[in-house]
C-alpha cells in the first residue's frame, strides 16, 4: 500500500476567494496570494491518487493564525475524509500557541477520526523560544495522547521560494529535546536535520523523529534517498508529495531510480507511516 504522508486540500471558499483570505492571514498570503500557487480540492487529490496508485493520503490544511480559519479548514478535512472513506487520513490545523482552544478543537477532530496535527509552520516570522514555550502545554497533550505532529521545516541555504521559513534548526531541536516521546514528523527532509544524526547524542535524542520527502524534487538531487537512508535508516523516511505542489508520480520515479532495495522503498512508500499511525 502506498500512503502519501503529506498533502494539502482547501475548501471551495478558500480556493475561490484567495485574496480575501490572504488579507486575513499574512502567512497564507506569502504562499498562496499569487493565482499561480496551486490549491486542490479533495476530488482533485483522489484523481491524482488514482492516477499513480496511491491508496491513502494524509490530508492537511494550512497553519492559519486565526482559530476560526483553522476550524473552517478542519471541518472541510473531516467532511472530505467521511466522503472518501478509507482514502484520507486527517491531520488537524491548530494554532499551537493557543493551547486551550487547540485542545478543544483537537477533541472535536479526534471524535471525527483525525489521526494527527499538522502541517504547522511559521512562514512570516522565525519560531522563537517564546513560541516554543507557549506551545508546550499543547505539545504535552499530544505526547500524552500519542499523536504525531507534522512540522514545516526547510533548509536555510539555497534559493528563496514562497513560504521558505527562517526558523533555525536549533528551535526544532529544542522541541525534540523537550518532548522525547512525541512522534515528530519533519517536512521537507527536516531542513537538513538528518545529517546531524551523525552526532551520537543527537541520534539518541531523535528516536521519535521522522523525515518526509515533501518538495524534494525542487530542493535536492535524488541521491538524498540513499544518503539519508544511510544516515538514519529507511525506517525514518516518509513519502510525502506536498500535493498539489508536485505530482506523486515524480517522487515514485525518483525513488525507483534511487538504488534503494525494494524492501526499503516499501518502508518509505507506506509501511513507516502506517506503523506510526497504527493503521
Amino acid at each position: 500500500m502506498i500512503i502519501d504522508a503529506h498533502t494539502h486540500i482547501f475548501p471551495d471558499d478558500v480556493r475561490k476567494n484567495r485574496e480575501a483570505f490572504a488579507e486575513r492571514d499574512p502567512g497564507f498570503a506569502a504562499i498562496y496570494k499569487e493565482p499561480k500557487a496551486r490549491m486542490a480540492s479533495a476530488e482533485e487529490l483522489v484523481s491524482s491518487m488514482d492516477a499513480v496508485g496511491v491508496e491513502r493520503s494524509v490530508i492537511c490544511g494550512f497553519s492559519w493564525n486565526e482559530p476560526g480559519l483553522c476550524a473552517l479548514h478542519n471541518q472541510y478535512l473531516l467532511e472530505s475524509a467521511a466522503k472518501h472513506s478509507r482514502r484520507f487520513i486527517v491531520f488537524l490545523s491548530l494554532p499551537l500557541t493557543n493551547p486551550d482552544w487547540s485542545a478543544r478543537e483537537l477533541d472535536r477532530g479526534l471524535k471525527g477520526g483525525a489521526k494527527g496535527v499538522g502541517e504547522i509552520g511559521f512562514y512570516r516570522h522565525e519560531m522563537t523560544s517564546q513560541d516554543v514555550e507557549a506551545m508546550k502545554p499543547f505539545l504535552t497533550l499530544l505526547e500524552e495522547k500519542g499523536l504525531p505532529l507534522l512540522l514545516h521545516t526547510n533548509e536555510t541555504l539555497g534559493h528563496p521560494y514562497p513560504g521558505k521559513g527562517r526558523t533555525r534548526l536549533e528551535q526544532f531541536y529544542e522541541i525534540i529535546l523537550a518532548f522525547p516521546r512525541l512522534r515528530i514528523l519533519l517536512a521537507h527532509w527536516g531542513g537538513g536535520l538528518p545529517f546531524y544524526e551523525l552526532m551520537p547524542e543527537v541520534a539518541k535524542a531523535m528516536t521519535q523523529v521522522y523525515y518526509d520527502t515533501a518538495a524534494s524534487p525542487f530542493l535536492f538531487s535524488k541521491k538524498i534517498y540513499t544518503v539519508v537512508s544511510q544516515l538514519v535508516g529507511p525506517e525514518k523516511i516518509l513519502f510525502g508529495s506536498d500535493f498539489p505542489l508536485i505530482s506523486p508520480r515524480r517522487y515514485l520515479q525518483e525513488l525507483e531510480g534511487s538504488g534503494l532495495v525494494a524492501e526499503d522503498q516499501k518502508k518509505i512508500l507506506g509501511l513507516n507511516i502506517a506503523r506510526i499511525l497504527n493503521l
